[in-house]
Order: C-alpha cells, then structure tokens, then sequence
C-alpha cells in the first residue's frame, strides 16, 4: 500500500440510470459510491454533470480522472449512459483517466473506440478477459482486468450446505427461446444478439426436470434479494456462452457448488477457478453428466468441499474490496 492516497475525479452524467435510486442492478451504484469509498489508497471526490465537462473545474485537484463508462447515450426516458460526451480541455490536462468499460460487442455500435480517443482515456477496466476486449477493440486501447462487483459484505452470513434444497439444482437468469421458428427469425433480424445466441447452455440447462427456474417478476427475483435466494440451494449453473458474468463469482460467494460453463468459447479461465476443486467445469458436451454426478448422490461430501473452497477463494479474491485495490494499483502505476 502507497503511504500517499490518490486523488480520484470522479466524472458521471447526473441521470446515469444504473445510479438512480429505484434501479434495479446496484451493482454499479456499489462499486462506485461504497466500495471506492472505502478504500484507504483512494480519497474520492465526486462531479455529477451534464452532457458535457469542463475539466479546468478540477484542474490541480485530482491525480487522475475516472468516468463510470466509455459510452455516451441518452434514452428515451431521459435517463443516461455513465459519461459525459466529452470532457472539454482534457487534451491539455496532464492528468491520466482511467474508464470502466461494458459490453465490448456495442463499442462500434456506440462509437466507444472514437470516445477513448476524443477523451484521452489511458486505461480501460472491466470484468471481461483480454480475449474478448480485443475482438471489438483495437490493441492501442489498453484494458487491465478488474473483477468487481461482489459486494461481500451481502455474502458475510450463509446457510450451511446440509441444511439446503439437495434435490434440485438452481438456474437464474434470461433464457432464450427454443422453438426453430424464432431461432430462425432471429437469425436472420437480431444476429448475434437472441437469448438463444447469448445463453444457449443456460436455456438448455433449463429444460431439465431436476433444475429449478422460477424466473423474476418484473425486475426482482419473488420476495427474496439475490443472495438469499440463492444460498437457499446446495447447487447452482453459471452459464453464458461468449464471457463470464456477475453471476459466477455471486454464485460462488453464496456457498453453493457452482457448475460453470467454462470454455475456450467465453474463456472464463482468467477468473481463478480449478475444476472439481474451487467449482465444477460444464459445456454443452458433458452438463448432463455433470449434474447427475451430484443429484445421484447429492450427499457426498467431496460437493460440500468443493461449495467451501469456492466461496472461500471468491470472498478473498474476488470482492470489491479487491478489486478497487487493483484499481489503485493501475492509478499509482498512471502517475508514478
């Protein structure tokens, strides 16, 4: 740990909809206003703004600038994407900036490549592996992996695993549709971007008569916040086809036995995790295998060992907490 903290600008459009006190997904609004405040490298100060920024507001009062994302978009119903269109004078302000990044495959979509340009960002940071990023970006743009999300201290207090559902094995999450009509239709009028196309393990996972889907209603999971639910069951499938997801490392928080899609597809590698040890590996050729290993003998305790070891290297290495000292890591190495 540096002796000096750093100074952190933080930039955002004042109707960010992932800040706004009635969304749903906290996630970002967490990682942002708690757990950077928390930690002690950090002294944050925080510039809520229009669709521009004037960077000479904060000229000799911050080491480096950070923005809650490299998109700028105004919706429909008046809410916003995280950052300013631009950020005036930044080219003659030594100051490094420092942007989270979300979902790659929109960066030619939403112009993301011309905003890091435009904006002189030094470094993105997502939770998304090298090999994907690079696929939509070019290498000048550098990104650094930070796993973040994970709020421990939602996850400080689970149920012991003998105590929950045995029988049934946890799926949660969007689902694609199965029918050949409307895999065909959006094939061909939303290409790459169905359901189907994103979550195809996960849909089929779904259909099996010993997984539990129950859905949401709207925006929320019935009458339980996520952990609560989760940590009800034994076992869990994290499964998305093209990266790793929230889910895997919250799944794994909760105590349960984790089966993840883990592939050279969505290269989920990068997140740590051993095969039957901290979790267990499925893809579309062994998932059915995997999971009657466990629901034939659902009391064996290697599973329980397994839940254990996972949690326990999620909440000591895949914390918010954590990844904001990554975070200041990549800040001291911008200034030094």
């Amino acid at each position: 740990m540096q002796d000096k903290k750093i100074k952190v600008a933080f930039i955002y459009r004042k109707c960010y909809n992932f800040f706004q006190p009635d969304h749903f997904d906290r996630t970002s609004y967490d990682f942002f206003f708690k757990a950077l405040k928390r930690n002690e490298q950090l002294e944050i100060s925080y510039y809520p703004c229009e669709k521009k920024f004037d960077v000479a507001n904060i000229k000799g009062k911050c080491d480096v600038i950070l923005l809650a994302n490299n998109r700028a978009v105004d919706y429909d119903d008046g809410s916003s994407d995280g950052a300013p269109d631009e950020l005036i004078g930044i080219k003659k302000l030594d100051v490094p900036v420092v942007s989270r990044t979300g979902d790659p495959h929109d960066a030619k979509k939403f112009n993301q490549i011309e905003f890091c340009e435009k904006n002189k960002i030094d470094y993105l940071f997502s939770s998304h592996p090298d090999s994907l990023i690079y696929k939509y970006y070019p290498k000048k743009i550098k990104q650094r992996i930070i796993i973040y999300g994970l709020e421990s201290q939602s996850y400080q207090t689970v149920p012991s695993f003998k105590t929950r559902i045995k029988d049934r094995i946890l799926i949660t999450g969007k689902m694609g549709r199965t029918d050949l009509r409307n895999r065909i239709a959006n094939y061909i009028i939303n290409p790459r971007r169905s359901s189907w196309y994103l979550y195809k393990l996960r849909t089929l996972c779904s259909k099996l008569n010993y997984v539990e889907y129950n859905g949401m209603k709207g925006k929320q999971y019935v009458n339980e916040d996520y952990p609560t639910y989760t940590s009800k069951y034994r076992a869990i499938i994290s499964a998305t086809t093209f990266y790793p997801t929230l889910k895997y490392w919250e799944n794994a928080a909760a105590g349960c036995l984790t089966f993840m899609e883990i592939t050279k597809k969505n290269d989920g590698y990068f997140l740590g995790y051993k095969n039957n040890e901290t979790a267990i590996f499925i893809d579309e050729k062994n998932y059915k295998d995997k999971f009657e290993q466990y629901i034939s003998d659902p009391n064996n305790p290697k599973w329980e060992e397994i839940a254990n070891a996972g949690r326990e290297y999620t909440m000591k290495y895949l914390t918010n907490d954590t990844a904001t000292d990554e975070l200041a890591k990549l800040m001291h190495e911008l200034i030094k």
